[in-house]
């Protein structure tokens, strides 16, 4: 049995005033290329929102969640923007913390998702020097009941808004990546674009099991002549239109939290999309600080202390508690947001 004495949230950061929106964004291009206009159009989207993104506060929100169901003390550190995970590790190392344990808010595996995660911790391990603590990387949690549950409610919920008859089709979205990025998720390949369509099906089965669904892709960034998975889901949108849809429910099954590129991507470019195209529009919720994903994280802590085989989840691909050496290596880079 492995003993832990703190508990760590790992997140992607963001702005959280409009003077931090263009420093926030070098912090996440760096290194990448990115033209300074294609910079210009993604801070525009959080001056939407006065220049905060929300996911600060949501994970303010979870950390404090958090605490009310462990005796450990939990820490939060971000990738991108304050608090930033470096500050939060010497935080840990100052307070005489040893051996961490580390949730991050990302289901899936992929090099973006998780490994990206990893190389920050050890980068800001190295940062601290050699009295950082010891910090372990929680396993991916696409399947886990405590995330598939509260997504299939959030999708009853929002199929109950919809008018009463027509044709509706569920569409359960996640971040796009280079196809080269998805070609190597994982030791196998793919295990990104296949955990998510297995959350899918979850999903739906449970909160839908009479619709049809499809698996698609949002809030590209990438330059042009670099392929992503596709469809996008404003192209998929209007080809359910044509194809006689008449309604949709939208699923963010690739975010654990209503952050930007959910209330930008979705409830803004995606629900004027389908206002066009004459498509009735329901954005399902993410889990955020639900009970059930609360409790999830403590769960997947315990079986980390135990060492346990057994594991609370509904599907079947494989799952590991360390990745793999050269698991899901870089790809090419591109401009990424939340």
């Amino acid at each position: 049995m492995k003993v832990y004495d703190a508990l760590l949230l790992v997140s992607f950061g963001g702005p959280e005033h409009p003077d931090d929106v263009l420093p926030f964004l070098a912090n996440v291009t760096r290194g990448r290329g990115v033209p300074p206009e294609r910079l210009a159009e993604v801070a525009e989207h959080y001056q939407h929102f006065g220049g905060v993104s929300p996911i600060n506060q949501q994970c303010r929100d979870l950390r404090q969640a958090l605490e009310r169901g462990t005796d450990l003390p939990v820490y939060w550190g971000n990738r991108n923007w304050h608090p930033m995970l470096a500050d939060t590790v010497a935080q840990m190392r100052d307070d005489g913390v040893e051996h961490v344990v580390a949730f991050v808010t990302s289901a899936y595996g992929g090099y973006s998702s998780c490994r990206q995660y990893l190389e920050d911790i050890a980068a800001a391990r190295a940062a601290v020097g050699p009295s950082a603590p010891e910090i372990d990387k929680l396993r991916h949690f696409h399947d886990h009941p405590g995330f598939v549950e509260p997504h299939a409610d959030a999708v009853r919920a929002a199929r109950a808004t919809l008018p009463p008859g027509g044709t509706v089709r569920v569409v359960f979205t996640a971040h796009s990546i280079p196809t080269s990025m998805a070609a190597t998720a994982g030791p196998e390949g793919g295990r990104y674009e296949a955990q998510l369509r297995e959350t899918a099906a979850l999903v739906s089965a449970a909160g839908a099991p009479d619709l049809p669904w499809d698996l698609v892709w949002q809030s590209r960034s990438g330059p042009p002549h670099v392929p992503w998975l596709e469809p996008d889901v404003n192209d998929h949108l209007a080809a359910l239109a044509a194809d006689g849809v008449t309604g949709v429910v939208v699923s963010p099954i690739g975010f654990v939290s209503d952050h930007l590129e959910v209330v930008w991507d979705l409830d803004n470019e995606a629900a004027t999309t389908a206002k066009s195209l004459g498509l009735d529009f329901a954005r399902a919720a993410t889990p955020g600080t639900d009970p059930r994903f609360v409790a999830m994280v403590h769960d997947l802590v315990r079986e980390r202390v135990e060492g346990s085989s057994r594991r609370s989840r509904l599907g079947t691909l494989p799952l590991w508690d360390a990745c793999p050496a050269g698991c899901c290596p870089p790809p090419r880079r591109g401009p990424s947001r939340e």
